[in-house]
């Protein structure tokens, strides 16, 4: 592979990446499904995950409650081998409380490890790993305000 297709590799998965970080903090749930291999697996720190039903399902579950987000992505690696491309990046989320939970926030520091498939030329996530490194705040930003 040449310098130059692995630079448009390279391009083309962090366009992805960062369609999927905002689509999580726009609420976009069609977004990230069309991100998603049909196929496609994903752990969260809480177990596998199989197809884009449950993985969106289990992102909304937590987002659909709490108010404002930002998922910030960076230092990005891809590795190309044909029609396959592992990706590392690190990923800085903040998740702030909504209603009577205003006051609360919740923040991750980790790495997203992911699989990318080459389908109809474009990449499409087909595995997330997410490795959460530290925790700041609390996970009662996600209990549903009374």
């Amino acid at each position: 592979m040449s310098e130059l297709e692995a630079m448009l590799t390279r391009y083309a998965i962090e366009r992805e990446l960062i369609k999927f970080a905002r689509g999580m903090d726009a609420r976009d749930w069609a977004g990230l499904a069309a991100i998603l291999t049909e196929d496609a697996t994903a752990d969260y720190g809480q177990g596998d995950l199989h197809g884009p039903d449950a993985i969106v399902g289990v992102i909304r579950s937590y987002l659909e409650v709490c108010g404002p987000t930002q998922h910030l992505l960076g230092n990005l690696l891809v590795e190309q081998d044909g029609d396959t491309a592992l990706s590392h990046c690190y990923v800085c989320d903040t998740h702030l409380g909504l209603g009577a939970n205003a006051d609360l926030n919740f923040r991750t520091l980790g790495d997203y490890h992911d699989t990318w498939k080459l389908i109809g030329g474009r990449w499409r996530l087909a595995d997330r790993r997410k490795d959460n490194k530290g925790f700041v705040g609390t996970m009662d930003v996600f209990a549903k305000p009374a």
